[in-house]
């Protein structure tokens, strides 16, 4: 991780649906009304108040808990020649977990990165390799500048916050979830994070995709408790 992973303006996924919502007496739900504001603004100061507690976080501390996610993964994920892998390219605190996406490289796995084609479309998945040409995308993103588009049979996401029903906070646009159902077939999609970065709620919505698991730290699986 570089000092430059740290810094701000830069986000793995842009802002979501919040502004499409309302409060209700059961918490939040799609719809108008004056409390549609509500949920966008708790979710804005949630996501600022993670983040920050994220960027807090000793940088040991952060590669610790990489190394500890990552051989969690090697149990998780059923790493096997051929197989496609979508990891993302760390920013702002998260977990860097480059080492373990080059180690599937060397293992014959097919890696791919997220690229944002246009706003409000799903991502697609291009493929990485260590030494294929990169090039800056949205939000100055590292992305493979031309590489094969795949689709992954796993999917990991960074979360900004999660919930025990393995609902993920991230940056709020909504890119992952879009993504996510428009996939010819479900993968399985497994959050990574701090582990201080789980929330009683998201307050999840209609739009809103659980991961299937949530890793974060050896030992520490978070599968869904309830769904709505």
């Amino acid at each position: 991780m570089t000092e430059n992973d740290d810094q701000p303006g830069a986000f793995a996924s842009p802002p979501c649906f919040a502004h499409e919502l309302r409060e209700t007496p059961a918490g939040f739900a799609a719809g108008d009304g004056a409390a549609t504001a509500d949920l966008a603004r708790w979710r804005k100061a949630e996501r600022e108040r993670l983040i920050a507690m994220r960027l807090a976080t000793a940088v040991d501390e952060r590669a610790r808990v990489a190394d500890e996610v990552a051989a969690e993964l090697d149990k998780l994920v059923d790493v096997r020649p051929g197989l496609v892998v979508s990891l993302y390219w760390p920013i702002r605190g998260e977990l860097n977990l480059l080492p373990w996406m080059r180690s599937l490289h060397e293992r014959g796995l097919r890696v791919a990165l997220p690229v944002v084609v246009a706003k409000a479309q799903p991502l697609v998945f291009r493929a990485w390799t260590p030494d294929g040409r990169m090039e800056r995308g949205v939000w100055n993103i590292p992305i493979p500048a031309d590489g094969e588009e795949l689709t992954p049979d796993v999917v990991l996401s960074p979360v900004v916050g999660f919930d025990a029903q393995c609902y993920r906070l991230g940056y709020g646009g909504g890119f992952y979830d879009r993504t996510l159902a428009a996939q010819p077939r479900k993968p399985l999609v497994i959050g990574v994070g701090l582990p201080t970065m789980r929330i009683a709620t998201i307050y999840p919505q209609p739009h809103d995709i659980p991961m299937d698991v949530i890793v974060t730290g050896k030992g520490q699986i978070t599968r869904p408790e309830t769904r709505r």
